[in-house]
């Protein structure tokens, strides 16, 4: 049976239900949390006028409580139909995926101001979640608002198009840190790609450093320490025209570049100076969450020393680090627990080690986390010398669940 348009669809859901296009619009509103969608918005639809948006399509199918493939695939319809390329339905999308743009009306049109703060907003509420739910919770809203501030930024005018652009930079750069955290660096590399281009047409230099040291991050998961300091550089360029926030930033993570090169002094160096410049940060942006977590600095630096092979001193620091941190960072501390029972490890505690690691276990379970599955599995391995004895026996079932072998 041919699939149906998404016109005739929507016509179809809401007569099923009595409803008239103000009432799918309010059902809409209340779903979403906008005001953004009228009687004549939903007749637009039905009409195939305008095909509603990943973001848009999400919120109907939980107004109609059908699958969203359902609309998917009539929205992919409805383009074969106008001659665009079809879209294939989410669940047959190829991943990962990166910003797509669907067909454009030839002309800008009006794109209210006020979806700027609301798209901000929006992001804060999505960096909390973050915290709590892990990745994959997350990637398919926040992907779609990319897409839909994707498709604002080419229909606003100046200088609306420059303020979403900026928005969208960090929407973007969050949709890559997202898939870091699932396992997926070659799709983060192309969500960098996407919010490089909205970083220039922002025309903001913090958009665009910004966007320089989120892809050195990227860059830090696939051992490239040469490709991550040479991006901080190029970020810090203009140090004296950025934030605070900004500097510490790009410093803490060219500190990453260098421990990757082996250079000790150098990763204590740029670390020092981001401490110095901590303390002049005020204001928090961008998501950088220097204010949010406490000993930011430090926990770069245990990072480093992990990564250097310093177990002493990076077992000395996470003993700090992790009981001081706040009950929201959850996640992260299953992150730092896995690489603090690395360094136990290395130091020849492996009940200690067991004991992180069971911690950290139990939040990769939770969330996801594709990072703290790969800092479990350092554990695994320095705990190798220990593998026939019953304390490696019990890291063993500690592991099985999240899918590492002996």
């Amino acid at each position: 049976m041919e699939v149906e348009s998404i016109g005739e669809l929507l016509v179809r859901l809401r007569t099923a239900r009595g409803w008239t296009q103000q009432q799918v619009a309010d059902a809409y509103c209340r779903e979403s949390g906008t005001v953004a969608k009228d009687a004549r918005e939903v007749g637009r639809w039905e009409r195939g006028v305008r095909i509603p948006v990943p973001f848009a399509r999400g919120h109907l199918a939980a107004v109609f409580g059908v699958p969203l493939t359902v609309l998917d695939r009539a929205a992919a319809v409805s383009r074969r139909d106008r001659g665009a390329v079809p879209v294939r339905p989410v669940e047959d999308a190829p991943r990962p995926s990166a910003v797509t743009f669907p067909p454009l009306p030839p002309a800008t049109r009006h794109v209210d101001p006020a979806l700027v703060p609301y798209f901000q907003t929006q992001l804060e509420g999505h960096y909390a979640a973050d915290m709590m739910l892990g990745p994959r919770a997350l990637l398919g809203t926040v992907e779609a608002q990319c897409r839909l501030i994707g498709e604002l930024v080419d229909q606003a005018d100046a200088p609306i198009r420059r303020s979403m652009a900026e928005v969208g930079v960090a929407y973007a750069t969050f949709a890559a840190w997202l898939h870091l955290d699932a396992g997926d660096p070659a799709a983060a590399l192309r969500w960098h790609d996407s919010a490089q281009e909205l970083a220039h047409r922002s025309r903001s230099r913090a958009a665009v450093a910004c966007a320089l040291v989120d892809r050195a991050m990227a860059r830090t998961d696939q051992g490239a320490g040469a490709a991550v300091v040479d991006l901080c550089e190029s970020a810090l360029m203009d140090a004296a025209h950025l934030s605070p926030e900004i500097q510490v930033f790009a410093l803490q993570q060219q500190a990453h570049g260098a421990s990757l090169l082996g250079e000790r002094r150098e990763v204590d160096h740029l670390l020092d100076t981001a401490g110095r410049v901590l303390d002049r940060v005020d204001v928090e942006e961008w998501g950088t969450a220097c204010l949010r977590t406490p000993n930011y600095v430090e926990v770069q630096r245990a990072t480093c020393y992990g990564r250097l092979g310093l177990a002493t001193e990076a077992h000395r620091l996470w003993q700090q680090i992790i009981p001081a941190a706040p009950a929201t960072s959850r996640r992260d501390v299953g992150v730092w627990s896995a690489r603090q029972a690395a360094a136990a490890a290395s130091l020849g505690e492996p009940d200690r080690a067991v004991d992180l690691a069971r911690h950290a276990a139990g939040v990769v379970l939770d969330t996801g986390s594709a990072r703290a599955v790969a800092e479990l599995r350092a554990v695994a391995i320095a705990m190798s010398p220990w593998q026939a004895e019953p304390v490696g026996q019990d890291l063993a079932e500690v592991l099985a669940p999240i899918g590492i072998g002996r």
